[in-house]
């Protein structure tokens, strides 16, 4: 809608005080060019941006990016030509007070069809499209709030900050692994990771890494504890699979299991890295949050918290029992362990 808006106070910019588009001879109203577009274009909008999260997303997930751009690129470019003809009768009806299907009204269209004019239209509609196919392709490459730090250079340099960790792992990923075969536990790892992709965008949580069958994801401290977050997401994400358990079992005959360890701490992060840059976390907290999520298994739990970080929350609704103080591997002192129940 904003381009929309732009276009039409830059075309006023250079028709001036014209009541004719000189390449046409199609009569111009500054009003109605900027009623017409701003709303059509943020209806057009709407349309692509729904095509393109409801379906593009996942029927176009396993192509390659050059054949995802050039088939969006297509389609949506045809939507922008229909948009533009569309439009050109509702403002030809406009400007002349005819109905839009008036021989007069489809003479004007046809002349704008056929100018230079609307083709450098669709050349510079087709050019914004691309990039900007571009950069949400690399914007889901980075993970977006990823993507937002890289712009914005947040972590140019090093800033100390508190942050939560969450290290979620698959049960018996080995055996399944020797079970399924290579090719068909890459498409299990795939599906899994896939699967937990609401949970972790509904939580505001960032994809930090992946390990293998392992998924670290971290929020901000603040807005880790408020109203539970990273609890939350947890449980959102065994919610996910309880709902496709039939797709999983129909598809690879087992529904993936998990474990996860949670805890927080102060980390150092910062750009690094010059050929493949990449923001990393260094710190105590992403070993121990590790190696609480190894104890899940010794102690049959499915969710390991830290101390420090359970008692930042509010669990007094959620079933949990205190394991009490454990020494961790390569630890001096000993940390509480909570198991928690979702």
């Amino acid at each position: 809608m904003i381009f929309g808006v732009m276009y039409s106070i830059v075309e006023r910019g250079l028709l001036g005080a014209s009541q004719y588009y000189p390449a046409t001879d199609n009569p111009y109203d500054f009003k109605i060019s900027l009623l017409l577009n701003a709303p059509g274009a943020f209806i057009l909008g709407l349309i692509i941006g729904a095509i393109e999260v409801l379906y593009f997303e996942k029927i176009l997930d396993r192509y390659p990016l050059w054949i995802k751009l050039v088939i969006k690129t297509l389609i949506y470019v045809t939507l922008i030509f229909i948009f533009l003809v569309v439009l050109s009768f509702f403002a030809n009806a406009a400007r002349l007070d005819r109905s839009p299907f008036d021989p007069v009204v489809v003479k004007y269209v046809g002349q704008f069809i056929g100018a230079f004019a609307f083709w450098s239209i669709m050349i510079y509609g087709a050019f914004n499209i691309m990039v900007a196919l571009y950069y949400t392709e690399t914007q889901n490459g980075l993970g977006q709030k990823m993507f937002a730090n890289f712009f914005l250079g947040k972590y140019h340099r090093p800033v100390q900050e508190r942050r939560i960790f969450m290290f979620l792992d698959m049960r018996s990923s080995t055996s399944i692994a020797e079970r399924l075969g290579h090719v068909k536990y890459y498409k299990l790892l795939n599906d899994y990771y896939n699967n937990m992709t609401d949970a972790i965008i509904d939580t505001n949580g960032e994809i930090y890494q992946y390990v293998g069958d392992e998924l670290i994801i971290t929020w901000e401290e603040n807005e880790g504890i408020k109203d539970n977050t990273c609890i939350r997401c947890f449980e959102k994400i065994k919610q996910a699979f309880q709902d496709r358990s039939d797709y999983f079992i129909d598809k690879f005959g087992l529904l993936p299991q998990f474990k996860a360890g949670i805890h927080t701490g102060q980390v150092t992060t910062g750009e690094i890295g010059t050929l493949k840059k990449e923001i990393v976390y260094t710190g105590d907290v992403l070993n121990t949050a590790a190696r609480i999520q190894g104890l899940c298994n010794e102690y049959k739990a499915d969710l390991l918290v830290s101390e420090p970080l359970f008692n930042l929350l509010n669990l007094r609704e959620v079933s949990n029992k205190c394991i009490g103080e454990l020494s961790l591997k390569g630890k001096e002192k000993k940390m509480g362990v909570v198991r928690v129940s979702v």
